[in-house]
């Protein structure tokens, strides 16, 4: 089936809560003290240009989901010329994401604390230099498949964003996740696997951050690795 015979669904919640614990209060204060001054513009109130966030920056970065946050964080320490843009529509995992960009003293991290459909819809083409997707919500049964953040369109408008030379990291610990992500970005055109040999999914690549989520073993298989290069 083409993708343009594929049955058409109207966006829907690729995540789940909203909200788990209560945030701690010093996390929780960071929504008034710190978001403000780092959050996206809104993006339903039109295009958003990365280098007028940050004129200086040599590249940028998104990363869909971004959990706690650690890996964000920890991408942006190592590359502080890079513009980071991250979105986590999770409360919890804003609050932690706020308390490592505090401690780590970061200036080059946006956030955007909703789902990141509408940021990438903002965003101009041929605008991003690497996307990343780890560890999304997997949404098991055959009836909900329909909500995981990677479709066809999804596929699209990642390579539509990405620059030529561009990179895209898909990171899951279900098989039929890894599966079904691979089957939807290998019929994308302008996205091309990287893999030669099974260790190039099965091996973490050399600038991968483990996050508490990946610790917590709570998929089906050790993490599958899935690198892609824009044409």
């Amino acid at each position: 089936m083409a993708p343009s015979d594929e049955p058409k669904h109207p966006p829907l919640r690729s995540f789940g809560r909203i909200k788990s614990r209560a945030i701690k209060p010093r996390q929780a204060a960071l929504f008034d003290t710190l978001l403000p001054g780092i959050a996206l513009p809104d993006p339903k109130a039109g295009p958003i240009d990365p280098l007028a966030l940050m004129p200086e920056a040599k590249a940028v970065w998104l990363e869909i989901g971004f959990g706690g946050g650690e890996h964000l964080a920890a991408q942006a320490a190592r590359h502080p010329d890079t513009l980071m843009i991250g979105c986590e529509p999770f409360l919890n995992g804003v609050a932690s994401a706020l308390r490592h960009i505090e401690e780590g003293g970061l200036k080059n991290v946006r956030l955007h604390a909703d789902d990141a459909r509408d940021v990438m819809t903002a965003l101009p083409d041929a605008s991003l230099d690497r996307v990343m997707i780890l560890f999304p919500d997997p949404w098991h049964k055959a009836r909900h498949n329909k909500r995981r953040l990677v479709q066809v369109e999804t596929a699209a408008e990642i390579a539509r964003l990405l620059r030529p030379g561009g990179g895209l990291r898909f990171v899951t610990d279900w098989k039929d996740y890894a599966e079904w992500a691979l089957e939807k970005f290998e019929r994308t055109p302008g996205l091309v696997w990287q893999a030669e040999a099974a260790d190039d999914w099965r091996t973490a690549p050399a600038d991968h951050v483990v996050t508490r989520y990946e610790e917590k073993k709570l998929g089906d298989t050790p993490p599958i690795f899935l690198d892609f290069l824009r044409t």
